[in-house]
């Protein structure tokens, strides 16, 4: 398709599809004489990511290129590719760690290695604070120690055996797709989209829960 076309199919105007071009988050498309090129559905594709990243997940421009050089970098394996992409998406809930940590945060953070552990989850030991979500789920526990609210690996576990049924979930529904750039795109765009969905599904659910439970 011509750049007049991927504009009428996406919805984005002709201005900011030149816009994203120039900034490095569309891939050039196929020169088919000096002033003419051509489009194709992989470019759709990764401008409706865009268009995702930025109008919905509120993603500066420079984090979004930053985001789909990790998922266009076919030198890494899938696993490293899923890792840094998603771990360079901003953390809705990133925190800043003291140097020196005070006792709460000593304890949630061996609270988290205990239910790796017992989870046998070898990855986020690995990672540690290099990821995001490792240093948010610290940080939160830490939070509900000062509190008052503390929690155990017992109370975290049903909910971490959750969680690692929907990872399956979501792996299958990646594996669907036919390369690995789509599979990240797809990864990223969950990551984006989809979590919302996750969230307040989970509220509905304790409403109608409450509900059958209480009465209204």
């Amino acid at each position: 398709m011509r750049l007049a076309d991927l504009s009428e199919s996406s919805g984005v105007s002709l201005a900011t599809i030149k816009y994203y071009l120039r900034e490095g988050l569309l891939p050039p498309g196929r020169l088919i004489n000096t002033t003419q090129a051509e489009y194709d559905e992989s470019h759709l594709r990764r401008l409706r990511l865009v268009r995702a990243m930025i109008q919905v997940g509120r993603i500066p421009v420079a984090t979004v290129r930053e985001v789909l050089a990790h998922v266009d970098d076919d030198s890494l394996g899938l696993t490293l590719r899923l890792g840094a992409a998603l771990r360079t998406l901003p953390h809705p809930t990133e925190p800043t760690l003291a140097a020196d940590e005070d006792q709460p945060t000593a304890a949630a953070r061996k609270l988290a290695d205990d239910l790796f552990t017992r989870l046998g989850w070898s990855a986020p030991c690995e990672v540690g604070d290099l990821s995001p979500a490792h240093r948010a789920l610290v940080a939160a526990l830490a939070t509900l120690g000062r509190l008052g609210y503390p929690l155990s690996a017992d109370d975290l576990l049903p909910y971490a055996r959750y969680m690692e049924q929907a990872a399956v979930y979501d792996l299958d529904r990646m594996e669907v797709l036919p390369t690995p750039q789509e599979q990240a795109e797809y990864a990223v765009a969950a990551a984006v989209l989809f979590e919302p969905v996750l969230l307040n599904l989970r509220r509905l659910a304790q409403a109608e829960q409450s509900g059958r439970r209480y009465g209204l």
